[in-house]
């Protein structure tokens, strides 16, 4: 697609001997910019957990041997279904 943009003159110029020195054109220095920063953009909206982790010593007495079923059947001991 082609498009127009607006860019000072100095940035310019220091775009195209940089594109010159890589061997690339202005466009594909352009393009390679534009990716890097969508792609850094990208990284920064990634979902991250925060750490919610409490220290302790695990279940206490009388669910220290009990799996996951009788802690639930004591959560809900008492309520009607």
């Amino acid at each position: 697609m082609k498009t127009t943009i607006e860019i000072s003159d100095d940035l310019v110029q220091t775009a195209k001997a940089y594109a010159a020195r890589q061997n690339m054109t202005l466009r594909a220095l352009i393009e390679r910019g534009l990716r890097l920063v969508l792609h850094a953009d990208r990284k920064e909206e990634s979902f991250r957990l925060r750490d919610a982790s409490v220290s302790g010593n695990g279940l206490k007495a009388p669910y220290s041997d009990s799996d996951w079923a009788r802690i639930r059947e004591s959560i809900y001991e008492g309520r009607g279904n």
